[in-house]
């Protein structure tokens, strides 16, 4: 049945000689497998350029469970500041990656697909890409269902004093709860709350000290860890980043 789909292109391998077969992740049916038939042909518009991130509307004979065949896609955004940039690149693998294991465990394809290409519309407008994953990050955990407590202490339900942030108690904490967990800025625990109910498509400035956006980065890569049981090797390129100070 030949149908159009919203979609982005997460992964790509080869297909015997000449064609590909590409990981959609659409709107309407989650991820999908979609041969490309002749993509690697010389006289074809895809030989020898990796479709990744290919975002538009594919045109396929779609057959459920099995792979769909694509005829053509038109192209809605072609992300050309994600692509010339090894930073924009770096985060947005990783975030490619992210989204794919997510939504393998959740349903709710619309609400991530919406999420993920919101997210990199503003990392294609030059947003700050360590802030823009972050919030994509500390929205998934929702679809993941390990969201964090941010609306009181993760412990006893205080909702004042409110001193820091815990990985291990899944949160924030109060004065009265802190035992031996590191401080940080006020200004993170404001800030990563904004994240939570922020709508990233309506963003249209982020102004942020260093030390906030890696206090909020520390505490989501932690939790990560601890709670998702998602390990990404593009992860890396991030902490390497810091390491060499590009964040701090």
């Amino acid at each position: 049945m030949l149908k159009d789909v919203t979609g982005i292109v997460l992964r790509e391998r080869d297909y015997g000689d000449s064609s590909k077969i590409l990981d959609v992740f659409t709107k309407e049916y989650g991820i999908i497998g979609v041969i490309s038939k002749g993509s690697k042909k010389i006289k074809s518009k895809l030989s020898g350029v990796s479709t990744k991130l290919t975002y538009g509307a594919f045109h396929i004979y779609y057959k459920e469970d099995k792979l769909s065949t694509l005829t053509g896609v038109d192209v809605i955004n072609p992300f050309i500041n994600i692509k010339t940039n090894i930073i924009n690149i770096g985060f947005t693998t990783y975030l490619t990656e992210l989204v794919h294991q997510v939504v393998k465990q959740s349903i709710k394809y619309e609400e991530i697909f919406n999420l993920f290409i919101d997210s990199l519309l503003k990392i294609n407008e030059r947003f700050d890409p360590l802030v823009i994953t972050n919030i994509l990050e500390l929205k998934l955990l929702t679809y993941l269902g390990v969201e964090p407590i941010l609306n009181k202490c993760s412990c006893c339900g205080n909702v004042s004093d409110i001193v820091t942030l815990s990985s291990d108690k899944n949160g924030l904490l109060c004065k009265k709860c802190r035992t031996n967990q590191k401080l940080v800025d006020l200004k993170t625990i404001k800030y990563i709350r904004m994240y939570y109910y922020l709508d990233i498509s309506k963003i249209s400035k982020i102004e942020m000290e260093s030390k906030i956006k890696n206090q909020i980065d520390d505490f989501l890569t932690e939790y990560y860890n601890s709670h998702t049981g998602l390990y990404l090797n593009s992860k890396k390129f991030i902490d390497d980043l810091k390491k060499v100070n590009i964040y701090v």
